[in-house]
């Protein structure tokens, strides 16, 4: 119905269909036509030819790109007979490449599905490829999709149908995209780590793969101005497992010198306890050639708090492994038929057993699951004892000295369970929330080591070695990020350390009071010569001073400092200590508490800033309860390692940058590292 172009007279009439924003009508003689206002086409106008011809012409019309005819597309929805689409017998001819042309907008995609969330779509006003491109990168970078998506023939068929404009991209092109991402991404975490007025802890994580490469997994942690936690992964790097251990400190030493952060690191948490200390201790000679480490460097070595406690529950779990075995067996008969289980029931009912728990089988990568196995088990126990009289199929009946060391070694376990959920019920965990809980299992250690029966006294001086070990390198990094909540102060050392060293506790709290004092005298030196330096001190101004070997007025800074102490001038720490401590709720939030008294404590602020963000626990949140360590999938394991370092890095910053839920907690397709099953 299309006509050759003529000079016209436009005739104004109201007309009400949506098409006709992009139509004039006009009237020629006694013919109406309609005019696209993009392209100058002519086609019947009068009212006898309806307006399915303008629309299907408005759909095609290859210079309309600057409007929305999303009205015109869901009008021609509603025509459909069906909202089923069937796929079948795709053909890209040329009758599909003559489909609608969408404007493509910017979507917030949200992983939660459960929740409805609107969706932000901002019009842009011609088709963009190479930002496409870059969103289609991004998209695969922070959802952890695998780059050979791209190849995929469905993924193909829908991008066409959607924008037929879109040019398909291939695996190495998208790598290339994600790249480029990476570095752009990168210099803007540099920058901002560049601009931190605080220092920066460091977490060291190993992983695995099944092609016996190991990864370190280097992530800075800090407490930013606005007094929120936060952690970037800087390095993903991977290492020959048969020299990871001789490698890590080139490792680290590396990557502090790659950001800039060897004057800015306050401590360094390594999950693996059995780390050497030569390893430790190059990585704290190397620093001190810049600049002294604080309190001697007592606080620089950290190990995961998180690590110990699997560990003592490995020892736990080792010692009871034939008692297990017996009481999975036993579950697995109760439940291998209906009858079976309905005559353990009334043997139960008979013996007087009222639980609402029932049997199951754990799952026996999660210690926490065959725990409450246990658990569940021993209020069976009367059951279990007298059953194979009413079954004589059944064999695994436990001994009462089975049974009881089943109970004794369970009520371990919920002491650990109970302290993990604790750092778990926290969603950002600040180095404060641990002195409680480790000093809770120092107690327990204490007692179990006195415990009459051999095995559980074998099986506690195991764990306790491993205690023992974690607690010399940490118990006084604990006992400062305790004395700075202010529920606790000194109070709560006083407590914990009767507890633990009886008569000689005194002299173990000096020993913690002196600790605090001497860090933060340094802090106090180091804001008096940043105002000297840099006018009125400013949270973490001392720690990016110059260090100058020709600062003649450094002999001035202490001078000042002592002289100022003589003068009864009391320091922050001294009034936060004598002043009462903070009534304990539930609802506390001890950052924002800090953010609040910063102006009364303004030295003491820039010290809690560097203690609470010390990571006391280098394990994710979803994964506290894993028996075995992190095992990187096989698709990821086969990037190249420069690529993989990439995907890994951008994913987090861009996960932070969107505020999107955490890895552990969020469903991929495909998974960015997973964790051994």
């Amino acid at each position: 119905m299309e006509t050759p172009n003529d000079s016209v007279n436009k005739k104004p009439k109201r007309l009400t269909s949506v098409v006709w924003n992009h139509f004039e009508r006009v009237k020629k003689a006694d013919l109406c036509y309609a005019v696209c206002v993009h392209c100058n086409k002519k086609l019947s106008g009068s009212s006898n030819s309806g307006t399915t011809h303008l629309r299907n012409h408005l759909m095609r019309c290859l210079k309309r790109s600057n409007f929305d005819v999303s009205q015109l597309l869901a009008a021609k929805r509603k025509k459909k007979d069906s909202n089923t689409l069937a796929l079948t017998n795709i053909s890209y001819d040329e009758e599909q490449k003559k489909d609608e042309n969408i404007s493509i907008g910017t979507i917030k995609f949200e992983e939660d599905q459960k929740k409805e969330v609107p969706i932000t779509y901002q019009c842009i006003s011609k088709f963009d490829q190479e930002r496409s491109r870059l969103d289609l990168a991004r998209m695969i970078i922070l959802h952890g999709y695998p780059l050979a998506m791209v190849d995929h023939i469905g993924f193909k068929v829908f991008v066409k149908n959607l924008q037929p404009l879109f040019e398909l991209t291939t695996n190495d092109s998208i790598e290339l995209e994600c790249m480029e991402i990476y570095g752009k991404e990168k210099q803007k975490v540099y920058e901002m780590v560049k601009k931190l007025h605080c220092r920066v802890s460091f977490t060291v994580d190993k992983w695995t793969a099944p092609e016996n490469t190991g990864y370190w997994c280097l992530t800075a942690h800090y407490i930013e101005e606005n007094w929120k936690l936060q952690k970037k992964i800087l390095n993903f790097i991977a290492i020959d497992s048969s020299q990871a251990e001789d490698a890590l400190s080139d490792v680290i030493i590396k990557c502090l010198m790659e950001w800039d952060l060897d004057r800015k690191l306050f401590s360094m948490t390594i999950d693996d306890l059995s780390t050497s200390d030569d390893t430790v201790f190059r990585i704290k000679d190397w620093l001190s050639q810049t600049r002294p480490l604080l309190s001697n460097g007592q606080l620089f070595d950290m190990r995961c708090a998180t690590t110990l406690l699997n560990l003592i529950v490995q020892d736990a779990l080792e010692t009871l492994r034939e008692v297990i075995r017996k009481i999975r067996e036993s579950i697995k008969h109760v439940k291998n038929s209906q009858a079976t289980q309905g005559k353990f029931n009334e043997v139960a009912q008979q013996a007087g057993i009222n639980t609402q728990k029932c049997l199951f089988l754990d799952s026996q990568v999660q210690w926490n699951s065959t725990y409450r196995m246990l658990e569940t088990a021993l209020e069976y126990r009367s059951a279990f004892a007298v059953f194979h009289e009413h079954d004589p199929s059944y064999t695994m009946a436990l001994s009462d000295a089975e049974l009881e060391l089943a109970s004794s070694i369970t009520a371990c376990l919920k002491l650990l369970s109970e302290i993990i959920n604790v750092i778990a019920g926290n969603k950002h965990p600040t180095a404060n929330i641990y002195f409680p809980e480790i000093c809770d299992v120092h107690i327990q250690l204490i007692e179990w080591c006195k415990s009459p029966d051999p095995l559980i006294s074998s099986m506690a001086l195991k764990m306790r070695e491993k205690f023992d070990r974690y607690w010399n390198k940490c118990s006084l990094s604990l006992a400062i990020a305790a004395i700075l909540d202010p529920r606790f102060k000194m109070k709560l050392v006083e407590y914990y350390y009767t507890k633990i060293y009886g008569s000689n506790a005194s002299d173990y709290i000096k020993e913690v009071s002196d600790g605090v004092k001497e860090l933060f005298n340094q802090y106090s030196m180091g804001s008096t010569s940043a105002s000297i330096d840099q006018g009125p001190a400013r949270p973490g101004n001392c720690l990016l001073l110059p260090s100058t070997s020709n600062d003649r007025l450094k002999g001035f800074d202490k001078f000042l400092h002592e002289t100022s102490q003589s003068q009864s001038v009391v320091s922050d720490l001294d009034k936060y200590l004598e002043e009462p401590v903070f009534p304990r709720n539930f609802d506390f939030n001890i950052l924002n508490w800090w953010k609040v008294h910063t102006p009364r404590y303004p030295v003491l602020a820039m010290m809690v800033r560097d203690v609470l963000g010390v990571p006391m626990s280098t394990v994710a949140v979803g994964s506290l309860f894993h028996t075995e360590g992190r095992v990187l999938d096989h698709y990821r394991s086969s990037l190249n390692p420069d690529t993989l370092q990439a995907l890994i890095c951008t994913q987090d910053w861009l996960r932070a940058e969107k505020e999107e839920p955490s890895p552990s907690l969020v469903h991929t397709a495909v998974p960015l590292f997973i964790d051994a099953k």
